[in-house]
């Protein structure tokens, strides 16, 4: 079983053929953010959707003090929300220690979505799949009243959504594959 860190890419993953894949890592382009770099300001602009390839990175939220809300590591997504939503983000997000990121650039990837319906159908499952998962992380937390641990695991393997456990070793081939091919 993959681990929970990676539970975000998977859900994309989980739906993208070989030629999605490719398609990304040919658009993608490799970022390197040293430890305490910032690579989304609370309240501004993204332009690009990340997948984090290794390290990890603090989701902070700056209104009256700082506070860490999450943290996220290899193989999770960033900027998903705001991708969708296309409202500045509501956190800042930084980084932990080197942090190697995917940065897939909005604006190709909005022409890609455009033009293709086979890629855009697929990539907007899985995004979904993963926002309903969150939902329902967010949902179980406030339910049982939980305190949240930022180091907790986020879910047991029968929280998996059942889409994703059916392809869930293709998916983890999928992210490594991704991993050792993207370009500088």
């Amino acid at each position: 079983m993959a681990d929970s860190s990676r539970k975000k890419a998977l859900f994309i993953l989980s739906q993208l053929n070989n030629d999605d894949i490719n398609w990304i890592v040919h658009k993608g382009k490799k970022e390197v953010l040293d430890p305490g770099g910032i690579l989304i300001h609370e309240g501004r602009q993204i332009d690009a959707l990340y997948i984090v390839l290794n390290g990890s990175l603090s989701v902070l939220i700056e209104a009256e003090r700082t506070r860490e809300l999450a943290k996220i590591a290899s193989g999770e997504l960033v900027g998903e929300v705001s991708f969708i939503d296309a409202r500045p983000p509501l956190a800042t997000v930084k980084a932990i220690e080197e942090t190697h990121l995917l940065a897939i650039p909005r604006r190709q990837l909005v022409i890609k979505l455009q033009n293709d319906m086979g890629f855009a159908s697929r990539f907007y499952y899985g995004i979904s799949l993963c926002l309903a998962d969150r939902m329902r992380g967010t949902i179980r937390h406030i339910e049982y009243g939980r305190n949240i641990e930022l180091d907790q695991p986020e879910f047991e393997r029968e929280d998996i959504n059942p889409n994703v456990l059916e392809n869930l070793a293709l998916a983890e081939a999928k992210f490594n594959w991704l991993r050792e091919n993207v370009k500088a």
